[in-house]
């Protein structure tokens, strides 16, 4: 993995019969529930809390082109209403979704930044249902742990 990346996790699998930490890990994560996905740094602390929590996630890179589609068919506010760019332009230092987006890839901004907006995005699951199996690694033919790049289209077929 390259320095100063943005990543995204999304939960894939429930917590029953969890051990403990792994489930405090998840709550850390703001993962709560399965096909949430949560917008991380790579700092090496975040990195050590995605390798505990491997065989329940999926995570991997994210363009800022991702991150604005993300933001605009999945950006909820407080009220489950949707995030605007009329919002964004009234209510933050930013003029739009795409400017909010370029920051938070480029690292200068945090979805914390822009007042009631919620850190994390409620995916559907996966048209067409999850094509490999959900207990196995993605370099073996399944679904969790590091995809790279390739979580963009994990990521296409939940929106």
């Amino acid at each position: 993995m390259e320095a100063n990346k943005i990543l995204s996790v999304i939960r894939i699998r429930g917590t029953v019969d969890v051990n403990y930490e792994i489930e405090d890990t998840l709550k850390m994560l703001r993962l709560h529930k399965p096909n949430h996905l949560v917008l991380i740094d790579n700092r090496p602390s975040y990195v050590k809390m995605l390798h505990k929590v491997n065989n329940y996630v999926a995570w991997g890179e994210v363009s800022a082109e991702m991150i604005e589609k993300l933001l605009r068919e999945k950006g909820r506010l407080k009220g489950n209403k949707p995030l605007t760019d009329e919002y964004l332009k009234n209510n933050s230092e930013f003029n739009s979704i795409n400017e909010l987006a370029r920051k938070i890839y480029e690292l200068k901004a945090k979805i914390t930044d822009v007042k009631d907006l919620k850190p994390v995005f409620r995916l559907h699951p996966p048209t067409g249902g999850f094509k490999n199996s959900k207990k196995k690694p993605y370099n073996l033919g399944g679904v969790l742990g590091y995809h790279g790049k390739d979580i963009e289209t994990l990521i296409n077929r939940m929106i």
